[in-house]
């Protein structure tokens, strides 16, 4: 009998599967999130099926909390009072505030077990409610249950508001690795409420700004220069100027994830992390005495400083770098900067391993060219890295 196909294979017989995924979710700007006549949530939550009753449950950063003490009981009458269209399958649901939630792995079993005793499924929704290390909790936990749980972040910090609650990105520490095991899952939306932010303690409201000075020194040199212009109002955390910053700063982020070319960071440069190599490892250091944005100062002087030392920058950029910094109220000086491993090395410059480890290829790190414009380069002098830290350390000797 006749057969209209090849008796043997070739060896090798390819065929390629394309398609593409279309990816938008809304970054609301809002106040007073939890009145009922706020109809920014509810909105959300019936975004794609308007005559339904939606499951949701909602985790919360006890930081919050404590900060906030009427905050549960307005998240219990927002849904009671629109309870056609939320279902709110459990009382919020308290968690550890800060790197705690990212390093005790514990967390993350318990809350998936709390999705699965509710029920929650992919037409469901999973809030959190926090800083950014919360969001990277719990948005791990709605992207891992069922293979992916609509996920709606509530921001409430500078830095979440700023920067990490607008992304793709959710993640946990493992190994003595910052943001080891994760997922790029982007969220179904992000909701942002500037009422959390004048709850905060001013050391976070401080912290978070070290990502506007990011974002400004190597994408938007206008952004930069109105920070220098308004410096006296962001470190008395005035309104509007604190807004603005915030606002900002998500778009400059938004517009790089969405126009960068590399969303899931496939490749090996991470463009938004200029000042991160070492400010992670400072963090893993001090045991995360020092907040994320502290440690982004820190780096962000370090790396301005490098910048100039090897030629890329004018001298008297990294003074003027670090005369902003300070100004907001960062200290540029940690003594974890000058601790050594056991071969007399900076232990900071692990943070260059650890980099390179995270993307895999070769080490891409930014630098800067000039205030607003950032440039990669494959390789740091370790040498004029330990200039750098000298120089970071006289200028904070009186």
């Amino acid at each position: 009998m006749k057969t209209d196909y090849p008796q043997e294979l070739a060896y090798t017989d390819t065929s390629w599967q394309r398609f593409s995924v279309d990816y938008n979710y809304p970054v609301s700007f809002s106040h007073a999130l939890f009145d009922p006549q706020n109809l920014v949530l509810l909105d959300t939550v019936c975004r794609l099926e308007a005559n339904k009753c939606h499951r949701v449950i909602v985790f919360i950063d006890s930081g919050v909390v404590s900060a906030m003490p009427t905050l549960l009981d307005e998240i219990t009458h927002y849904t009671q009072m629109h309870a056609k269209h939320i279902d709110l399958v459990a009382a919020p649901i308290v968690m550890p505030a800060g790197e705690q939630i990212k390093s005790e792995l514990h967390y993350i079993e318990q809350m998936q077990k709390r999705l699965s005793d509710e029920n929650i499924d992919r037409h469901s929704y999973v809030i959190g409610i926090g800083g950014g290390a919360l969001l990277d909790a719990v948005g791990l936990v709605a992207a891992t249950s069922h293979r992916g749980i609509r996920h709606i972040r509530i921001p409430t910090t500078v830095l979440a508001q700023n920067d990490s609650g607008v992304g793709v990105k959710n993640s946990v520490n493992l190994f003595g690795q910052k943001n080891y095991v994760g997922t790029f899952a982007p969220p179904f939306a992000v909701l942002n409420d500037y009422d959390f932010i004048e709850c905060l303690p001013e050391r976070d409201k401080i912290a978070g700004m070290a990502e506007a000075v990011k974002v400004a020194l190597i994408r938007d040199a206008e952004f930069y220069v109105w920070l220098e212009q308004h410096v006296d109002e962001l470190a008395t955390f005035q309104r509007a100027a604190m807004g603005y910053m915030i606002k900002r700063c998500a778009e400059l982020h938004m517009q790089q994830i969405a126009l960068g070319g590399d969303p899931f960071e496939t490749g090996s440069a991470r463009p938004l992390d200029f000042g991160h190599w070492s400010a992670h490892r400072l963090e893993t250091l001090t045991r995360y005495h020092l907040r994320h944005g502290e440690a982004v100062a820190i780096g962000i002087a370090l790396d301005a400083r490098y910048s100039v030392l090897c030629g890329l920058l004018n001298p008297g950029a990294d003074e003027r770098i670090c005369f902003l910094l300070e100004h907001l109220g960062f200290k540029l000086w940690h003594p974890s900067l000058e601790s050594r491993n056991s071969r007399g090395k900076y232990a900071v410059l692990q943070g260059l391993t650890d980099f390179r480890e995270h993307l895999g290829g070769e080490l891409t790190i930014t630098l800067l060219e000039s205030v607003g414009q950032g440039i990669e380069v494959h390789t740091m002098d370790e040498s004029q890295v330990g200039l750098a830290i000298e120089w970071m350390k006289r200028r904070q000797t009186p």
